[in-house]
């Protein structure tokens, strides 16, 4: 007799099926009722949009001084680490990335 090794075994065959009968038998949410809470948590109020007046906001930043470890490259004028220090010319700082 030929076997169908393709053919899921019985117990993994009973083991689908339960999952299934208690998937349906879940308190799963209708799809309309989710469609409904989505609708209602659609609110857009303190949603600030895209070109919004913010002249009213104050922001605050803190601004830590330059560390004795860093440079400022002189090409792309940011604030690096030293050891990314590629060349020194007339005493200004390249970093890696701005390598000539």
């Amino acid at each position: 007799m030929a076997t169908d090794y393709d053919e899921a075994r019985p117990d993994v065959a009973e083991s689908r099926q339960a999952t299934l009968q208690a998937l349906h038998s879940a308190n799963a949410p209708d799809a309309r009722s989710v469609v409904s809470e989505l609708d209602e948590a659609d609110m857009t109020e303190g949603v600030e949009l895209p070109g919004a007046d913010l002249s009213d906001e104050v922001l605050t930043v803190e601004v830590i001084p330059q560390q004795d470890d860093e440079f400022t490259c002189c090409s792309c004028f940011l604030v690096r680490h030293r050891s990314q220090i590629v060349i020194r010319r007339d005493g200004q700082a390249f970093c890696l990335d701005c390598e000539d």
